[in-house]
């Protein structure tokens, strides 16, 4: 294995490491020297990667950030319209919160108010909520009566939560818990013209 290669391998080990006790302990709680001796590395090869604990926090939450905005810009069938397309993205997000230890940490330090200049994933997640909802006016997916802000505000929390009990307890059933959110509400939310065609449980999955 050549230099650059262990390099390569250590700072990913890092990451997971940090990404472990930051989902375990929170930012606070979290010290360098736990995740130097988790990996098994002195403190002079950490810093050789990353300044500070900040900047490891940092590469996990751009890490959350970047797999959201891949679901997101994904391309996929639009046969039964956008709101079919936020159903799977939202069912996505909750299944790859539960398999990725890093996505869990990163949803968690984005919520820790003890730490500076973290990423709003919940204001970023709203608005790609809203863009999707306003396509589904557009093409007729969604009913012509619902209030869009009032939907998106609903379907945040809703995502949010089944993410956050997935991550606090690992037998939640996280995605057949969002699979239940949208049973009850795709009957209120899609146009008549697509409301049979609707599948809560998504159609990537």
């Amino acid at each position: 294995m050549t230099r650059q290669e262990r390099a390569a391998r250590t700072r990913c080990e890092l990451v997971r490491a940090a990404a472990a006790q930051f989902e375990r302990q929170g930012y606070v709680s979290t010290t360098l020297n736990g995740i130097c001796r988790q990996v098994g590395v002195s403190s002079g090869a950490l810093h050789f990667h990353f300044a500070s604990k900040a900047a490891l926090a940092d590469v996990i939450e751009q890490v959350t950030s970047s797999t959201l905005q891949r679901l997101i810009s994904t391309s996929r069938p639009r046969r039964a319209g956008a709101l079919q397309e936020l159903v799977d993205i939202s069912q996505l997000l909750v299944a790859r919160m539960s398999d990725d230890q890093i996505i869990r940490s990163g949803v968690r330090l984005s919520q820790d108010t003890s730490r500076q200049g973290r990423l709003p994933f919940r204001q970023e997640w709203r608005a790609h909520v809203l863009a999707l909802l306003e396509e589904a006016r557009a093409d007729g997916s969604l009913a012509p009566t619902v209030k869009v802000a009032d939907a998106a505000s609903a379907i945040t929390l809703a995502t949010e939560g089944a993410m956050n009990f997935g991550r606090e307890d690992r037998q939640w059933p996280a995605v057949s818990s969002m699979a239940g959110f949208w049973r009850l509400m795709l009957p209120q939310l899609a146009g008549a013209d697509y409301a049979e065609r609707m599948d809560p449980t998504g159609t990537v999955l």
